[in-house]
């Protein structure tokens, strides 16, 4: 192995010190670089909300109902089931029982979940 030895300095700290120095190089170089094709001026209407070239009426933060939210997780719950469904149906002869016990309980689980979810209402829009 060879190493070496710059101001009494070994390979990690040397290698640390030079990753170091890129990253802040980097990132100063990316300040520079905006500072330079950034627009100068700022005009008031820039920073107004819009939407389809209507202009916003009342408040731009308004609060949305927390059953927006929650229908969205259970989307993405559901989504990424699909996710780790495929694989086990593309390796499924090769796994065999074990693969089929293993998705029956991973099946189970979810629909537990959505069971719970929709004794809580989670899934009815009121």
């Amino acid at each position: 192995m060879i190493t070496l030895h710059i101001f009494g300095i070994d390979n990690s700290a040397l290698l640390a010190v030079v990753a170091a120095l890129t990253g802040a190089g980097l990132v100063a170089l990316a300040l520079w670089l905006a500072g330079l094709i950034s627009p100068r001026s700022f005009n008031p209407q820039k920073g107004e909300a819009y939407e389809c070239g209507i202009p916003t009426r009342g408040a731009s933060m308004t609060r949305f109902h927390v059953g927006y939210y929650l229908f969205a997780i259970l989307f993405l719950m559901f989504d990424v089931e699909t996710v780790f469904l495929y694989p086990w149906a593309v390796r499924m002869r090769e796994l065999g029982a074990q693969g089929l016990i293993s998705i029956a309980v991973f099946f189970g689980v979810l629909v537990l979940g959505l069971i719970y979810a929709w004794r809580k209402g989670a899934l009815e829009w009121k």
